[in-house]
Protein backbone atom coordinates (compact mmCIF):
# COMPACT_ATOMS: atom_id res chain seq x y z
CA UNK A 1 0.00 0.00 0.00
CA UNK A 2 1.66 3.17 -1.14
CA UNK A 3 1.37 5.93 1.19
CA UNK A 4 -1.22 8.20 -1.29
CA UNK A 5 -3.82 5.24 -1.36
CA UNK A 6 -3.71 4.93 2.37
CA UNK A 7 -4.63 8.41 2.73
CA UNK A 8 -7.77 7.88 0.17
CA UNK A 9 -8.61 5.10 2.52
CA UNK A 10 -8.11 6.41 5.85
CA UNK A 11 -8.24 10.19 5.04
CA UNK A 12 -11.60 10.75 6.53
CA UNK A 13 -11.05 8.98 9.65
CA UNK A 14 -8.28 11.83 9.88
CA UNK A 15 -10.80 14.49 9.23
CA UNK A 16 -13.30 13.14 11.59
CA UNK A 17 -10.14 13.51 14.06
CA UNK A 18 -8.67 16.95 12.75
CA UNK A 19 -12.41 18.42 13.07
CA UNK A 20 -12.59 16.73 17.22
CA UNK A 21 -9.69 18.03 18.49
CA UNK A 22 -10.38 21.49 16.57
CA UNK A 23 -13.38 22.09 19.27
CA UNK A 24 -11.43 20.33 21.97
CA UNK A 25 -8.94 23.23 21.10
CA UNK A 26 -11.42 25.86 20.88
CA UNK A 27 -13.69 24.90 23.93
CA UNK A 28 -10.28 24.60 25.56
CA UNK A 29 -8.99 28.62 24.29
CA UNK A 30 -12.37 29.85 25.71
CA UNK A 31 -12.15 28.30 29.39
CA UNK A 32 -8.51 29.01 29.69
CA UNK A 33 -8.49 32.59 28.11
CA UNK A 34 -11.72 33.13 31.06
CA UNK A 35 -9.48 31.99 34.04
CA UNK A 36 -6.49 33.22 33.12
CA UNK A 37 -8.32 36.83 33.12
CA UNK A 38 -10.03 36.11 36.23
CA UNK A 39 -7.66 34.39 37.80
CA UNK A 40 -5.15 37.11 36.71
CA UNK A 41 -6.50 39.89 38.69
CA UNK A 42 -7.74 38.05 41.32
CA UNK A 43 -4.19 37.31 42.10
CA UNK A 44 -3.47 40.91 41.96
CA UNK A 45 -6.32 41.50 44.38
CA UNK A 46 -5.97 43.73 47.71
CA UNK A 47 -8.93 40.93 49.30
CA UNK A 48 -6.79 38.10 50.98
CA UNK A 49 -9.85 36.01 50.65
CA UNK A 50 -9.67 36.62 46.90
CA UNK A 51 -6.24 36.48 46.38
CA UNK A 52 -6.15 33.35 48.08
CA UNK A 53 -8.45 31.78 46.13
CA UNK A 54 -6.63 32.58 42.80
CA UNK A 55 -3.60 31.25 44.51
CA UNK A 56 -4.97 28.00 45.78
CA UNK A 57 -6.32 27.47 42.13
CA UNK A 58 -2.90 28.53 39.96
CA UNK A 59 -0.55 26.76 42.43
CA UNK A 60 -2.55 23.52 42.16
CA UNK A 61 -2.62 23.08 38.41
CA UNK A 62 0.33 24.57 38.04
CA UNK A 63 2.13 22.01 40.30
CA UNK A 64 0.33 18.37 38.94
CA UNK A 65 0.84 16.97 35.97
CA UNK A 66 -2.39 17.43 33.29
CA UNK A 67 -2.62 13.78 32.76
CA UNK A 68 -2.79 13.76 36.64
CA UNK A 69 -5.63 15.81 36.28
CA UNK A 70 -6.80 14.15 33.20
CA UNK A 71 -7.33 10.85 34.77
CA UNK A 72 -8.78 12.47 38.49
CA UNK A 73 -11.75 14.13 36.53
CA UNK A 74 -12.76 11.34 34.66
CA UNK A 75 -11.97 8.51 36.83
CA UNK A 76 -11.79 9.68 40.09
CA UNK A 77 -15.16 12.30 40.04
CA UNK A 78 -17.84 9.29 39.70
CA UNK A 79 -16.54 7.81 42.80
CA UNK A 80 -18.38 10.84 43.89
CA UNK A 81 -21.04 11.01 41.85
CA UNK A 82 -19.99 13.13 39.44
CA UNK A 83 -19.62 11.59 35.59
CA UNK A 84 -18.46 13.59 33.08
CA UNK A 85 -18.77 12.77 29.15
CA UNK A 86 -15.22 12.65 27.59
CA UNK A 87 -15.63 15.11 25.57
CA UNK A 88 -15.80 17.84 28.07
CA UNK A 89 -13.55 15.85 30.58
CA UNK A 90 -10.97 16.36 27.62
CA UNK A 91 -11.55 20.42 27.06
CA UNK A 92 -12.09 21.21 31.58
CA UNK A 93 -9.03 19.37 32.13
CA UNK A 94 -6.62 21.06 29.47
CA UNK A 95 -8.67 24.38 30.32
CA UNK A 96 -7.92 24.46 34.11
CA UNK A 97 -4.58 23.71 33.52
CA UNK A 98 -4.01 25.85 30.85
CA UNK A 99 -5.72 28.69 32.22
CA UNK A 100 -3.38 28.66 35.36
CA UNK A 101 -0.30 29.01 33.45
CA UNK A 102 -1.97 32.08 31.92
CA UNK A 103 -2.92 33.34 34.78
CA UNK A 104 1.05 34.33 35.24
CA UNK A 105 1.35 35.35 32.37
CA UNK A 106 -1.57 38.53 33.01
CA UNK A 107 -0.04 39.34 36.16
CA UNK A 108 3.49 39.91 34.54
CA UNK A 109 1.97 41.76 31.60
CA UNK A 110 -0.53 44.25 33.80
CA UNK A 111 2.66 44.86 36.33
CA UNK A 112 5.00 45.67 32.96
CA UNK A 113 2.21 48.35 32.11
CA UNK A 114 4.46 51.43 32.43
CA UNK A 115 4.36 53.19 35.95
CA UNK A 116 3.13 56.55 34.66
CA UNK A 117 0.22 54.93 32.83
CA UNK A 118 -0.97 54.10 36.25
CA UNK A 119 -0.59 57.58 37.35
CA UNK A 120 -2.09 58.96 34.24
CA UNK A 121 -5.16 57.05 35.33
CA UNK A 122 -5.02 57.84 38.75
CA UNK A 123 -4.68 61.89 37.94
CA UNK A 124 -8.43 61.21 35.65
CA UNK A 125 -10.06 60.47 38.86
CA UNK A 126 -10.95 57.01 37.11
CA UNK A 127 -12.26 53.92 39.11
CA UNK A 128 -10.38 51.14 39.60
CA UNK A 129 -12.90 49.14 37.70
CA UNK A 130 -12.40 51.99 34.56
CA UNK A 131 -8.95 51.88 35.06
CA UNK A 132 -8.36 48.79 34.22
CA UNK A 133 -10.60 48.18 31.45
CA UNK A 134 -9.57 51.52 29.45
CA UNK A 135 -6.19 51.78 30.16
CA UNK A 136 -4.16 48.96 31.86
CA UNK A 137 -5.65 45.71 30.39
CA UNK A 138 -5.67 47.00 26.58
CA UNK A 139 -2.02 47.44 27.14
CA UNK A 140 -1.23 44.66 29.27
CA UNK A 141 -2.75 42.60 26.05
CA UNK A 142 -0.67 44.01 23.97
CA UNK A 143 2.34 43.21 26.07
CA UNK A 144 1.27 39.64 26.83
CA UNK A 145 0.65 38.43 23.52
CA UNK A 146 3.84 36.98 22.23
CA UNK A 147 3.84 34.77 25.03
CA UNK A 148 0.22 33.78 24.79
CA UNK A 149 1.08 32.52 21.43
CA UNK A 150 3.41 29.99 22.93
CA UNK A 151 0.66 28.94 25.85
CA UNK A 152 -1.99 28.58 23.12
CA UNK A 153 0.34 26.32 21.27
CA UNK A 154 0.87 24.44 24.12
CA UNK A 155 -2.68 24.17 24.60
CA UNK A 156 -3.06 22.84 20.87
CA UNK A 157 -0.19 19.84 21.81
CA UNK A 158 -1.95 18.96 25.42
CA UNK A 159 -5.21 18.00 24.02
CA UNK A 160 -3.46 14.98 22.15
CA UNK A 161 -3.80 13.66 26.05
CA UNK A 162 -7.68 13.45 25.70
CA UNK A 163 -7.15 10.49 23.91
CA UNK A 164 -6.48 8.46 26.65
CA UNK A 165 -9.77 9.07 28.03
CA UNK A 166 -11.58 7.99 24.57
CA UNK A 167 -12.44 11.07 23.17
CA UNK A 168 -12.20 10.57 19.43
CA UNK A 169 -10.04 13.06 18.62
CA UNK A 170 -7.05 13.10 15.96
CA UNK A 171 -4.75 11.47 18.02
CA UNK A 172 -6.99 8.79 19.05
CA UNK A 173 -7.73 8.11 15.10
CA UNK A 174 -4.28 7.55 15.03
CA UNK A 175 -3.84 5.00 17.15
CA UNK A 176 -6.40 3.33 16.15
CA UNK A 177 -5.22 3.06 12.68
CA UNK A 178 -2.36 2.15 13.92
CA UNK A 179 -3.59 -0.70 15.96
CA UNK A 180 -5.23 -2.03 12.41
CA UNK A 181 -2.75 -1.46 10.14
CA UNK A 182 0.66 -1.47 11.63
CA UNK A 183 1.85 1.20 9.94
CA UNK A 184 2.79 3.26 12.42
CA UNK A 185 5.46 5.75 10.02
CA UNK A 186 2.24 6.71 8.01
CA UNK A 187 -0.57 7.34 10.73
CA UNK A 188 1.33 8.90 13.50
CA UNK A 189 3.71 11.06 11.25
CA UNK A 190 0.20 12.01 8.68
CA UNK A 191 -0.79 12.98 12.54
CA UNK A 192 2.49 14.86 13.43
CA UNK A 193 2.21 16.93 10.21
CA UNK A 194 -1.40 17.93 10.96
CA UNK A 195 -0.73 19.24 14.43
CA UNK A 196 2.27 21.06 12.76
CA UNK A 197 0.24 22.67 9.90
CA UNK A 198 -2.26 23.20 12.82
CA UNK A 199 0.51 25.48 15.19
CA UNK A 200 2.67 27.03 12.43
CA UNK A 201 -0.07 27.91 9.78
CA UNK A 202 -3.33 28.47 11.73
CA UNK A 203 -2.24 29.48 15.31
CA UNK A 204 0.81 31.21 14.61
CA UNK A 205 -0.52 33.66 12.02
CA UNK A 206 -3.19 34.27 14.16
CA UNK A 207 -1.61 35.38 16.81
CA UNK A 208 0.44 37.89 14.86
CA UNK A 209 -2.05 39.36 13.11
CA UNK A 210 -3.51 40.18 16.38
CA UNK A 211 0.01 41.22 17.55
CA UNK A 212 0.00 44.28 14.80
CA UNK A 213 -3.59 44.78 15.13
CA UNK A 214 -2.91 45.67 19.06
CA UNK A 215 0.15 47.31 17.90
CA UNK A 216 -1.57 50.02 15.21
CA UNK A 217 -4.44 50.79 17.91
CA UNK A 218 -1.66 51.29 20.77
CA UNK A 219 0.08 53.40 18.50
CA UNK A 220 -3.29 55.27 17.56
CA UNK A 221 -3.82 55.91 21.54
Amino acid sequence: MTYISFLSEYGDRFIDGMLVTGLQFLCSLALATALALTSGLMLLSSNPAVKGAAVIYVEFFRGTSLLVQLFWLFFVLPLFGITLEPFLTGFLAVGLNTGAYGAQLVVGAIKSVPRGQWEAAYALSMSPAKRMRRIIIPQALAIMLPAWGNLVIELLKSTALVALIAVPDLMFEAKQLNSSTYLSTWTFGTALVIYYIFARFLITPTMRSLERVMARRMGRS
